[in-house]
């Protein structure tokens, strides 16, 4: 992997692990258009330790107050949005890690992803605000966060539109759904270091390991504070239009055999 290739892929993962359009998706194209199919486990877990730095950086008043009460509200609406993705995880890691290789799915998982952003931007607007979320509120958001296990479903697409589906207002649905991803994110990379300890690992540079962690730190903050202003006025349409067109052209390659 070139150091080109390496800041590439940081931006695709940095950009989309916050923009609704699947960032595991996009990082599987990246990928498979440079040839680097097998270079997956270490890549990927640096990629996600980038954009977790990312999100840390964007809500450290949030995680001062966690620390300060780890029993409070915020802590508990986290816990209970993670549990769903933790106990499908846990139940169906294998399944989803074999659907994720194969990439056969990848663009009926795109066109979901867009029929769900489509279907939330026309809720009626709500007004709830983070002191307004609920514990059920917190459950129904982690329930669509499962679901994003898959590899092109978009994790913060589909929070996002729970957030909506659940009269969280547009802002906050995208600051809840980003708050959500720091234990998602920290929990994969937990299990992948578990994986690279147990031998399952590809030689990388260190020089093109860091350019794509810096590249995805820095393309992932700009992305969370950019899509939490984006949503104050605009529309997620538009991303659901991308997924379809890029899910649709997905499904011809495959069928032709050119993908």
């Amino acid at each position: 992997m070139s150091k080109l290739e390496a800041f590439i892929l940081g931006i695709i993962q940095g950009l989309t692990e916050f923009l609704p359009i699947s960032s595991t998706g996009h990082l599987y194209l990246g990928r498979h258009l440079f040839g680097l199919d097998e270079a997956g486990l270490f890549l990927d877990t640096m990629l996600h330790v980038g954009t977790l730095l990312a999100v840390l950086v964007v809500y450290k008043n949030e995680l001062m107050i966690i620390i300060r009460k780890p029993f409070g509200k915020l802590s508990m609406i986290l816990v209970i949005g993670t549990i769903p993705a933790v106990i499908v995880g846990f139940l169906f890691s294998n399944l989803f890690e074999s659907i994720s290789k194969s990439g056969i799915t990848i663009g009926w998982e795109f066109l979901v992803t867009g029929m769900i952003l489509w279907m939330s931007d026309h809720i009626r607007k709500g007004a709830k605000k983070m002191e307004n979320i609920t514990y059920g509120d917190a459950l129904f958001i982690g329930t669509f966060q499962a679901v994003a296990i898959f590899p092109a479903i978009s994790r913060s697409g589909l929070t996002i539109a729970a957030g909506l589906f659940r009269k969280l207002d547009r802002e906050t649905a995208a600051y809840f759904s980003f708050l959500l991803s720091i234990p998602a994110i920290a929990g994969g990379i937990v299990l992948q270091f578990g994986e690279m300890v147990s031998g399952r690992t590809e030689a990388i540079s260190f020089g093109s390991l860091f350019i794509a962690t810096l590249s995805s730190a820095l393309f992932g903050y700009m992305a969370v504070v950019w899509m939490i202003n984006f949503l104050k006025r605009k529309s997620l349409k538009i991303f659901a239009v991308y997924v379809w067109l890029l899910g649709i052209s997905i499904i011809l390659l495959q069928m032709t055999g050119i993908f």
